[in-house]
């Protein structure tokens, strides 16, 4: 779609969302998403024919094919739904910028989240998606854009790695996950995604009991967490969501990474969590 046609889709019309607060967020961990989970992302946008999201898939280097590829999917549920696809220049300009001022959902695909935040992280395109989060649109991503939702951000690139190993993160161990600054939509956990598809609990366990802030939340393929304007975490799709709690655990300051009385909730369809508590 044409950046003159995606201005008459986006910006002529009014937005049709509720603009009572901030809107919810859509956390999805990754692989094939059920039609459940892309239905109630389009259902939080506003629904079939009020819904108008904003697609954008930088983090992988087939974002354009596959950014087209999932507008195309929400358009069949009746959203009118574009992606965008713009490098950092670009994304501190006005022009692109003022393509979301009525948009009531912003999805961010999968890859690599370095390559998403390096082009969005700091631009007035991050602040435009903000600002109509702040307004009640839903903000969503998957894999890599899970990931980028939240700070600290794991970056997927493991520290000290042994050599003589072929394997990746087989130890817990302090100072062995590099993190970065994400978009901070969710700054109070951590996210990880393909949690048990890719055996991702040594890297979210040695990330929670070493750094603040002590909350890591993994998320498996196919399944999502809901954050909902109030706080609190509502668990949809096939898997399950695995949280590691050890903000209130005695943790050790120095020497081998260990702690006593972390706690652990494995969290699956029509569950919730409040991690205020």
């Amino acid at each position: 779609m044409s950046v003159a046609l995606l201005l008459g889709v986006l910006v002529c019309a009014p937005p049709l969302i509720a603009q009572t607060g901030r809107g919810p967020l859509f956390v999805v961990g990754g692989g094939t998403q059920p039609a459940a989970l892309v239905e109630e992302f389009v259902r939080l946008a506003g629904g079939s024919g009020k819904a108008r999201i904003v697609v954008m898939a930088m983090a992988s280097a087939e974002g354009q094919r596959s950014g087209e590829a999932k507008a195309a999917d929400l358009r069949k549920l009746g959203a009118a739904a574009t992606s965008l696809w713009f490098n950092r220049e670009q994304a501190d300009g006005d022009s692109v910028a003022r393509l979301l001022d009525s948009a009531t959902g912003i999805w961010f695909g999968g890859g690599d989240q370095n390559r998403l935040t390096a082009v969005i992280r700091g631009t007035r395109v991050e602040r435009a998606i903000r600002a109509r989060w702040e307004k009640g649109a839903v903000v969503g991503g998957t894999s890599a854009g899970a990931a980028a939702l939240s700070t600290p951000m794991i970056t997927g690139t493991e520290l000290g790695a042994r050599r003589d190993s072929s394997e990746t993160w087989t130890r817990i161990e302090r100072g062995s996950v590099e993190i970065d600054s994400g978009f901070s939509f969710i700054t109070n956990a951590v996210i990880d995604q393909h949690l048990v598809r890719r055996k991702r609990s040594n890297r979210l366990l040695s990330l929670v009991l070493a750094s603040p802030p002590h909350l890591g939340a993994g998320i498996d393929e196919g399944t999502a967490i809901v954050v909902e304007p109030n706080g609190r975490w509502r668990i949809m799709g096939a898997s399950v969501v695995i949280i590691y709690d050890a903000r209130r655990a005695e943790r050790g300051t120095t020497g081998a990474l260990g702690a006593r009385d972390i706690r652990m909730h494995i969290l699956s369809n029509g569950m919730t969590f409040d991690p205020r508590r």
